[in-house]
């Protein structure tokens, strides 16, 4: 489980490099590859999975036991952060890597898919489906809405105690400086698939305004902290399920430039995603973004997913869902998806996978995680989220290997046909 991060002793502040991405092999009539994003804090090879750690810690887990699943990165929250403790807490302890003891690279996002997502009671997750009624004003059901837009930017009332916030393109960025990651994301406007058009082209419009601040902000920041290491600033492209505005997207993403003559180091594909649609999306915005520059899928983490997204393009993945459904007994292996706290589990003194190799799988049974479920240990969660995590990174890094040995498609075909099979573990 080596990872290809190697991190750097002792980084010191950092030029804006021209490109922080290198191309390596291509997939054949497809618009997947692979190649290495450069950070400060050392290279990762894609395509990657980039594990979730949203408020600086990757949930029940040591952060030496996620570097020892082989993940070469580490993605936090922006709007948890500035929440609790606080960005200027960060800042001082040396930012996000000092402070959660993680020495590879970080990410973090704009805290946009945050403060829209809990602020209209979905909390972290958005259907991928577009079936229900259009609306321009989304909530879910029973919810209070916490968050209002405006084209300056959204004031929010925070989860935690109900205090008033307010985030605008400048506020993301002066947050992000502070948590310091290698590389950040623009602060954007999530929608919903149930978003009607009018409004899925308005916020594209406003999502566009907001980036060109956020470059501006990023480079006042950027030139005010000379002392720090230079952090990539990606873009992210909305449009929902149509074709138009996500082409429009990318080509007004790319179009922007800073009073330094730059653009964005890299672009992230955010938004509801329609799953049955999620190649073709993600190829039509491909299509459109520089192809020297990487591309980040939000919040993907399917088996299935991974195959279509990284085929289309796409480079880096994070979400929460490994760890998330760890948390609740569902645990993921080659044949598929089950909850290890069902009582058929209860003397099965077999590893959870005898084909993993996480440190899960070599040294538990699932009859003994099996009674730690039932007997609510936190273990359950530490031993569970470790062995998610680790299937999801290394099918992901398996997958990069089938790219580079030219097996991509014999790989993917023999893997979803076991993961969604009939033989159910």
């Amino acid at each position: 489980m080596n990872s290809a991060v190697q991190p750097q002793a002792g980084v010191g502040p950092a030029k804006r490099p021209e490109s922080i991405f290198t191309i390596g092999t291509r997939l054949e009539d497809r618009l997947g590859r692979t190649g290495t994003v450069h950070t400060p804090h050392g290279d990762i090879a894609t395509p990657s999975f980039v594990v979730v750690g949203t408020k600086a810690t990757v949930k029940a887990v040591l952060p030496e036991s996620v570097k020892e699943l082989g993940t070469q990165s580490v993605l936090a929250n922006a709007y948890h952060l500035y929440l609790q403790p606080g960005a200027d807490i960060v800042d001082a302890a040396g930012g996000l890597g000092k402070f959660m003891n993680w020495d590879g690279p970080t990410f973090t996002d704009s805290g946009g898919f945050q403060v829209m997502s809990l602020g209209v009671g979905f909390r972290k997750v958005l259907a991928m489906e577009s079936v229900g009624v259009q609306s321009d004003d989304v909530i879910a059901d029973g919810k209070e809405r916490l968050a209002t837009v405006d084209d300056d930017g959204v004031t929010f009332k925070s989860h935690l105690d109900g205090s008033r916030h307010r985030f605008t393109p400048e506020v993301s960025m002066q947050i992000q400086h502070q948590l310091g990651a290698d590389i950040m994301f623009a602060f954007d406007e999530l929608t919903t698939l149930l978003n009607t058009r009018g409004y899925q082209e308005r916020s594209v419009q406003r999502t566009q305004e907001w980036a060109i601040r956020c470059i501006a902000e990023h480079e006042k920041l950027t030139a005010e902290r000379a002392d720090k290491p230079y952090q990539a600033l990606f873009g992210v492209v909305q449009g929902a399920q149509y074709e138009d505005l996500r082409r429009q997207a990318c080509r007004g993403l790319e179009s922007i430039e800073g009073e330094n003559g730059y653009g964005f180091d890299g672009y992230g594909i955010g938004g509801a995603l329609e799953k049955q649609n999620l190649g073709t999306i993600v190829r039509w915005c491909n299509e459109e973004l520089p192809e020297h520059k990487p591309r980040h899928m939000l919040g993907i983490s399917e088996p299935d997913d991974f195959f279509v997204a990284i085929e289309n393009g796409a480079d880096t993945f994070d979400c929460v869902n490994p760890s998330r459904v760890a948390r609740n007994a569902a645990i993921y292996v080659r044949s598929g998806r089950f909850n290890i706290n069902t009582s058929r589990f209860r003397r099965d003194f077999t590893p959870i996978d005898d084909e993993c190799d996480c440190y899960t799988c070599a040294n538990y049974t699932r009859a003994y995680i099996h009674h730690l479920f039932k007997a609510k240990e936190m273990l359950a969660s530490t031993l569970c989220t470790i062995h998610n995590e680790r299937f999801t990174v290394k099918l992901v890094d398996d997958i990069r290997a089938s790219i580079e040995g030219g097996y991509f498609h014999d790989f993917k075909a023999e893997t979803l046909g076991r993961f969604y099979g009939p033989d159910k573990p």
